[in-house]
């Protein structure tokens, strides 16, 4: 019979770039996470700010202009600016992204509008104000774009959504390049060229390429290539310029785990699409990739409930409201004691959220020191993608703050909410 291995420290690639350990204190950009704790509160969002320059940088310089932000995996009004300073540009989906990108000095012809169900008056917005590109993704959209332009004459920069058929070996609720999807227009069934023909030949449209985005957390290079592959195939067809392969690249999120970097994604889709014959310009459009391991949730611990023979239960001041991707995905992350970072960790831990939800857990399967003791810092790395993004007031829990930290400093750029923003948009 084996013997239980008992976890050692989280592993260094799971931390941000610029995460220390001294004497047992973890410390990120310089600054003792105990101290930013100290001082902002928990639970805080923690980013290593040069991280984030140094993934923005790698983008451009892999994908070239026109690479964008996928803002949907952090955006505030910090992030919006840091991405456009490192040469990205950034992708919107709602017109409330596109007013944080706006409200950051990001131009429209630096943003890519998506959607599969964009309202007659985003459209128009986006026409009017120059959006770089409108990625076009069902025939009622191309109607809709038809009255905007003769309502106004604008003309829709676009590229159109393919979905290719490529399996990407993800969770189902984030695979999107299959045949079976809401997004985009099928290569199977002929409905793409449809599309592609329809786009080509109306006064509304000056269609540029297309785009594909296959799925989310994606570790298989192959699928990544072959969709590049098929998309090369079909833009060469027609005689369009350009191809967007779209963003999910996976990150690794607990021990075990390895994940491509942004610059061996770029050399795959490069090689799929000089497979294909194409002479096209590759676009992406990152965003996990560029945010998740650059931020860390830090809580403090309010209970350490040992239940003798099943488990012991570590409950948070957070929990489903700062990070629904366990409950939504069935997410796995690692946990620590920022304060104890160099121990092993050889308490096997349920840790859990402070909601009145059973299925409220942050991390279903970690260790932690045996020392563990109410009032603790608990940290959960590799929770800078879709953790503040997705977070709610579920139980009317304000919103925790978002510090970006470099340099020894730290600065807030979201604040904490606070109990009358919960009530301000009630009519009384």
């Amino acid at each position: 019979m084996s013997t239980p291995v008992t976890p050692g420290p989280v592993p260094a690639h799971l931390l941000p770039d610029n995460a220390s350990v001294h004497d047992g204190q973890l410390s990120v950009g310089g600054v003792p996470v105990a101290e930013l704790a100290a001082e902002f509160g928990t639970p805080l969002f923690v980013y290593d700010e040069d991280h984030l320059r140094a993934r923005c940088r790698e983008a451009a310089e892999t994908f070239g202009d026109g690479v964008a932000f996928a803002t949907k995996a952090f955006l505030c009004v910090a992030m919006a600016k840091l991405a456009y300073e490192e040469g990205m540009h950034l992708d919107v989906a709602t017109m409330g992204e596109l007013h944080v990108a706006e409200t950051a000095g990001v131009p429209a012809s630096a943003c890519v509008l998506h959607g599969n169900n964009k309202s007659i008056e985003e459209l128009r917005v986006g026409m009017e104000r120059g959006v770089g590109r409108i990625v076009i993704d069902s025939f009622d959209e191309l109607d809709r774009i038809d009255m905007v332009h003769a309502e106004t004459g604008h003309v829709a920069q676009a590229l159109l959504r393919i979905t290719p058929g490529v399996e990407a070996h993800t969770h189902e609720f984030i695979s999107t390049g299959h045949d079976d999807s809401k997004f985009g227009f099928t290569v199977s069934t002929g409905v793409a060229e449809r599309a592609i023909e329809r786009a080509t030949a109306s006064p509304a449209v000056e269609l540029h390429g297309i785009h594909a985005h296959i799925g989310s957390q994606v570790f298989a290079i192959e699928s990544l290539r072959e969709s590049a592959r098929i998309l090369g195939e079909i833009a060469s067809r027609y005689g369009l310029p350009e191809l967007s392969v779209g963003g999910g690249l996976g990150v690794a999120y607990v021990a075990g785990e390895e994940g491509l970097t942004i610059s061996q994604w770029g050399k795959a889709v490069q090689e799929g699409a000089r497979a294909s014959g194409a002479e096209v310009r590759i676009t992406a459009e990152p965003g996990r990739a560029v945010v998740a391991t650059a931020g860390m949730t830090v809580y403090t611990v309010g209970t350490v409930k040992h239940l003798e023979g099943i488990r012991t239960y570590v409950a948070v001041d957070g929990g489903m409201s700062d990070n629904p991707r366990p409950v939504l995905y069935d997410s796995g992350y690692e946990c620590l004691v920022p304060t104890r970072a160099d121990l092993d960790r050889s308490l096997p831990v349920r840790v859990v959220g402070k909601h009145c939800e059973s299925g409220d857990i942050v991390v279903r399967e970690g260790h932690l020191p045996e020392d563990l003791a109410v009032g603790d810092l608990l940290v959960t790395p590799v929770t800078g993608a879709y953790g503040h993004s997705l977070a709610s007031n579920y139980n009317k829990v304000a919103r925790p703050a978002v510090v970006f930290v470099r340099n020894g400093e730290a600065r807030v750029v979201v604040r904490r909410e606070t109990l009358d923003d919960l009530v301000r948009l009630d009519v009384i």
